[in-house]
């Protein structure tokens, strides 16, 4: 169309700014003509040069007449022409829109007035709507091919306009808009060709005169090119032709899925209403209707596009921006400024007067009230703002009064993020690059300043930190924008410009505090005092580097804060160190080694905390410890001196009484404690001084450990005087409780040297000074010394504990004497005679548990309880005659059990491995066999035989095969001898001629049962028996302790006695059937028990060792026991262990 206006590029339109756009004059652009270097070629700008020294009443005259009336005007010609709804939820009457910029101005009401009445006579602007067709999606296909050439036509109509079109049909049409309005007042798009999903990014700016009845038309439609009717018959011909090559194919429309059907009635709808159509016209896709009343001032939507009838519902979505704007804005409401200007100083009031309301003591985070984001949006709107130039003013606002007012930096961060965004997707005017290069190159100046200020702008404190974490990340962010690496070419390294601000910072605050604890005097005391003073406050400043501040800015910008900072602080504290310990060289005396200590502690701390730097490098301070040489001297006096008076003064108001603090008694006294806290200074100094040279080290460990040892022997010998005086006018008990408590002392203080190897570490000493010191040498000076005091104290306590158990000793002897009659019937019972001595015991063992500490109280009972034994053992065999012994014996093995049992006190008196010693194994087995008749003796001697043939491995002498069971339902025990092997030979043929001989034993159990043989098998060494013997016992008697089937194997001898080839011990137990229940049980009813094989090695008896058997043999009147002895004596007289012993 010849009358259409020629459109408007969105990027045109949206980034112009007032003063450019329609027919304004260009501010003249110059190129920058060099690179420029940030910091040094870009100069602080002032925008006025106002006197400094002008009267700050004059000066806030001038302000608000220069630049704040301007500002004002321009809001209420905002508010007089505001078109469109705000987007915030909340709608703000003219009426508080004008309140609130009245107060955000402070603007009195006349001045309201005034300025009103000027704005209501300007001219109005013309009111237009920008309206931006970005794309389409899903539209209807119009062509054959099932494609469309869309177009757009769009306008605006008012009520007036399109209600006279619609009087004026005859009948209605599609076309709304070119039926009602002028050619000239229609914007048609670009032809996009063949496609559903148009994309145009066209702007067009559309008049009108009222808001009100006024509404926005779109009609998109395809573009139709004239062809002749010969070439539309053509295209039929052709798809008809398509259609019978599917016949051709034997495919019948029926055949067809629904799908194809209807491609192919579309198809063909579409080549009928095609050749219908006059030649040259468009076909209505869709349109888009808007009441301009109903939208926002700034609007970016999908719209459906509605048809006219319902014939195709679904017509797909059209892509608008929209935004109401003025054209021939009244130029002098603002004295020609730009609406960017204007925008940038309106929202600087806005967000001043915000903070200064809302009077919070937390940083501003961007927040302004509901009128002001009205405000700026209308201004933004009106003037054609785009986002970028308000994110831009956003920027430069926000970082001007970051400077002045508490404006929280993530505030800044997020507009920094807003304009890299903006800046790849757009092109700033060149005035607007200059002010944001100039914007961002001032910000880095200040928060460089503010890097080398952290100390006092951003204190270690949860909520400052923070905020110098964001500020490091704006920081960063600046460097990496686009922005900046376009407007400021020249070369700039944040690492570096941060860890020179740092040190900057650091050298600055080192002389300030410097000056702030400069000494008053010259004199020396004031001169260390000053330094001490100061060194604090850097080892305040270094942990807070190292704990907090560090992490930030190696979380934010990679620098390792702590190493820039202890690297500088070193060197600046080494001079001042060194400065201070040169004045004092040659003048040292005791209390100015006094005052040097803390100085050395601080610098030790400090100096530990290198172990935390990321890059080592040669430190001043390092072996600062050599400047102090002169003052060690002094300092170990003043330990060793200091510790020694306080240890007397402990043992001087000692009362040698037991401590009783707590839940848990202290069985040692005051001084005890006392000297374990004088001792503790000497080995935290040995700490405290970590003496870097191995073999100085070494000398003053050496030093230390000879104090430590003299205030022990001082501590012994005058808590020795100690006890004499206060024992020489106090009862015997009293003495004895002292001389408990001195004991524990002593005992408590050599717990105490036996740590100290520990404490003072000299494992790591030693290793320290491996290169430098003998092992020799190192061995044969410390630990001598320390054994050298460890002996002292062992001395003494020997001494005390012995005085205290030799009276327990006599007292228990002399119990055990009188109690131990040896008349054959006691005077009185066993219990009875054993009764003084346990009560005696108890009472002596109690008074000592209860007064002595726990090592001390095993000391004494371990001897205790070996003197004790020794008197029982004394006793019971210093009368060999055997009248009454047994008796006697049990009377002493039941003390012996009596003893035991109070030594051990149920697990909290002498363990039982130290109880049983052997001296009390011999005792109690002599106690025990002396104490049993010689049945009982008897059948100890077969649970012997039972298991040392259970623990015979080998088969020296042969073997011999067993089955055995036991029958509990006629109560028979059965044994079938199968065989014997390897048995020796007994005659002189190299042969024998054995046999088994079947005997249960303890005969006393087994009266009548009768011994069993089994045949001769006459020279064999393994002879096959296979012969089965029934014993008719109880189940009883079988089960009884100490019985067994004993098997010997004898070698036929005629006319001679038989030789013996070797003997086995079976306990009955082993027999199957015989464990379990008891005769009568439910056990003993159920079935008999499954015969088992066992093979016996043999075993001869080793003459004269057993002990039972001897004492069975002192037993001379007893017929039954000689027997049984004469029988076993034989055995042992064929045993073939006497003759290889």
């Amino acid at each position: 169309m010849s009358s259409q206006s020629e459109p408007v590029s969105a990027e045109d339109s949206l980034l112009q700014t007032p003063g450019q756009e329609h027919g304004s004059a260009r501010t003249k652009q110059i190129s920058p003509g060099h690179v420029r270097k940030l910091g040094l070629t870009r100069k602080l700008r002032d925008r006025r040069n106002f006197n400094e020294d002008e009267n700050p009443e004059e000066k806030a005259r001038r302000h608000k007449e220069l630049e704040l009336k301007p500002l004002y005007k321009e809001l209420l010609y905002t508010i007089a022409h505001k078109m469109g709804k705000p987007s915030a939820a909340e709608v703000f009457t003219d009426e508080q829109l004008h309140h609130y910029v009245k107060e955000a101005f402070t603007m009195t009401e006349t001045e309201h007035s005034s300025l009103m009445e000027k704005v209501q006579n300007t001219e109005p602007p013309v009111y237009c709507l920008m309206a931006t067709i970005k794309e389409a999606k899903e539209i209807i296909g119009k062509d054959i091919s099932g494609f469309s050439d869309p177009y757009c036509l769009l306008t605006i109509l008012e009520d007036e306009e399109e209600s006279r079109t619609r009087r004026s049909r005859t009948k209605p049409r599609k076309s709304v808009v070119q039926d009602a309005i002028s050619q000239d007042k229609i914007y048609q798009s670009d032809v996009k060709k063949q496609t559903l999903n148009p994309i145009w990014n066209q702007t067009f700016i559309l008049e009108f005169e009222e808001i009100i009845g006024a509404s926005f038309h779109l009609e998109m439609w395809d573009k139709d090119e004239e062809i002749s009717l010969t070439q539309k018959l053509e295209e039929i011909k052709s798809n008809f032709n398509n259609l019978r090559r599917y016949r051709a194919l034997n495919l019948t429309y029926a055949t067809f899925n629904q799908e194809k059907q209807v491609s192919v009635l579309m198809c063909l709808f579409r080549m009928i209403k095609d050749g219908l159509k006059e030649k040259g016209t468009d076909d209505f896709l869709g349109k888009v209707v808007l009441k301009l009343q109903d939208l926002h001032c700034a609007e970016d939507n999908w719209y459906h596009l509605e048809p006219r009838t319902e014939t195709y519902p679904n017509r797909g979505k059209c892509h608008l921006n929209l935004k109401f704007i003025h054209k021939s804005r009244d130029g002098t409401l603002s004295a020609g400024r730009s609406a960017y200007i204007n925008y940038c100083g309106i929202l600087q009031q806005f967000v001043q007067a915000y903070i200064s309301k809302q009077q919070s003591s937390t940083p501003w985070k961007g927040a302004l009230c509901g009128e002001a984001q009205t405000l700026l949006e209308f201004y933004a709107t009106q003037n054609d703002l785009s986002p970028f130039l308000q994110d831009l003013a956003k920027w430069v606002t926000y970082s001007k009064l970051y400077k002045s007012l508490e404006v929280d930096s993530s505030v800044l961060f997020q507009q920094l993020t807003s304009i890299e965004y903006h800046w790849h997707q757009q092109e700033l005017p060149y005035q607007q690059k200059q002010e944001l290069g100039d914007s961002l190159h001032k910000f880095l100046q200040y928060g460089l300043y503010l890097v080398a200020k952290y100390r006092d702008i951003f204190p270690p404190v949860p909520t400052a930190t923070p905020k110098l974490h964001t500020l490091l990340r704006i920081l960063v962010q600046i460097c990496k924008t686009q922005a900046f690496q376009k407007l400021n070419p020249a070369q700039f390294e944040l690492h570096d410009e941060v860890n020179d601000a740092i040190q900057s910072g650091t050298q600055e605050w080192f002389t300030i505090i410097k000056g702030l604890h400069q000494p008053m005097t010259k004199d020396l005391p004031e001169i260390v005092s000053a330094l001490i003073s100061l060194i604090k406050e850097v080892q305040k400043d270094v942990k807070n580097n190292k704990e907090v501040w560090n992490r930030v800015f190696v979380s934010a910008v990679q620098v390792d804060a702590f190493t820039v900072i202890y690297t500088k602080v070193d060197s600046l504290l080494a001079k001042e160190v060194k400065e201070t310990l040169t004045l004092v060289e040659g003048q040292m005396e005791q209390n100015l080694a006094n005052s040097l200590f803390p100085v050395y502690l601080s610098l030790q701390d400090i100096h530990k905390d290198k172990a935390f730097l990321q890059t080592r490098g040669v430190l001043e301070l390092t072996n600062f410890q050599k400047l102090f040489r002169e003052a060690l001297p002094y300092w170990l006096n003043q330990a060793f001196s200091t510790t020694q008076d306080r240890v007397e003064r402990a043992v001087q108001v000692d009362q040698l009484q037991p401590l009783h603090s707590g839940a848990v008694p202290i069985k040692h006294s005051s001084s005890a404690v006392d000297l374990v806290a004088c001792i503790q200074p000497i080995c935290q100094l040995w700490e405290q001084l970590s003496w870097p040279d191995p073999e100085e080290a070494f000398m003053l460990m050496v030093k230390l450990t000879e104090d430590l040892c003299k205030i022990v022997v001082t501590y012994c010998r005058i808590l020795k005087e100690r006890v004499r005086t206060l024992s020489a006018n106090s009862d015997p008990c009293s003495a004895i409780n002292m001389l408990c408590v001195v004991v524990n002392d002593l005992e408590h203080l050599r717990s105490v040297l036996t740590r100290l190897p520990t404490q003072l570490n000299w494992t790591g000493l030693r290793d320290r000074t491996e290169n430098v010191i003998k092992e020799t040498q190192f061995k044969n000076t410390l630990p001598s010394q320390l054994q050298q005091a460890q002996s002292v104290l062992e001395r003494e306590i020997r001494s005390a504990l012995d005085t205290l158990g030799r009276k327990l000793n006599t007292d228990i002897e002399t119990h055990v004497r009188s109690m131990s009659t040896r008349r054959r019937t006691p005077s009185k019972s066993t219990e009875d005679a054993v009764a003084p001595l346990m009560r005696y015991l108890e009472q002596e063992l109690h008074y000592m548990n209860e007064n002595l500490v726990q090592e001390n109280f095993s000391s004494l009972l371990t001897p205790l309880w070996n003197n004790s034994v020794k008197i029982l053992h004394h006793v019971a065999t210093q009368h060999p005659q055997q009248e009454g012994l047994m008796v006697f014996c049990q009377r002493l093995l039941y003390t012996l059990q009596c003893l035991e049992q109070c030594f051990h006190a149920e697990g909290n008196g002498l363990p039982l491995h130290t109880l049983h010693s052997d001296a009390y194994k011999d005792l109690k087995s002599h106690l025990t066999h002396h104490s049993l008749n010689s049945r009982q003796l008897m059948e100890k001697f077969f649970e012997r035989k039972i298991w040392e043939q259970n623990v015979y491995s080998g088969e020296k002498y042969g073997a011999v095969t067993l089955v055995t069971s036991y029958r509990r339902s006629d109560q028979r025990l059965r044994v079938e001898v199968l065989n014997a092997v390897n048995l020796l030979p007994m005659d002189s043929n190299g042969s024998s001629d054995p046999f088994v001989q079947l005997c249960l034993e303890p005969k006393h159990i087994f009266p009548e049962v009768e011994t069993r043989c089994t045949q001769i098998k006459s020279c064999d060494l393994n002879p096959l028996f296979d012969e089965v013997f029934e014993f008719l016992v109880s189940l009883d008697k079988c089960q009884t302790p100490g019985t067994c089937l004993v098997v010997s194997v004898l070698d036929h001898v005629l006319l001679m006695t038989d030789d013996f080839e070797g003997e086995a011990f079976l306990a009955l137990k082993a027999i199957p059937g015989v464990a379990g229940g008891r005769e009568g049980d439910l056990l003993s009813r159920q079935s008999d028990a499954t015969p088992a094989q066992i093979r016996l090695p043999l075993m001869h008896p080793k003459p004269y060792e057993d002990s039972i058997l001897s004492l069975l043999e002192s037993r001379k009147g007893e017929r039954e026991t000689q027997t049984f002895v004469k029988k076993r004596r034989q055995r042992e007289k064929q045993s073939q262990e006497r003759i290889h012993s």
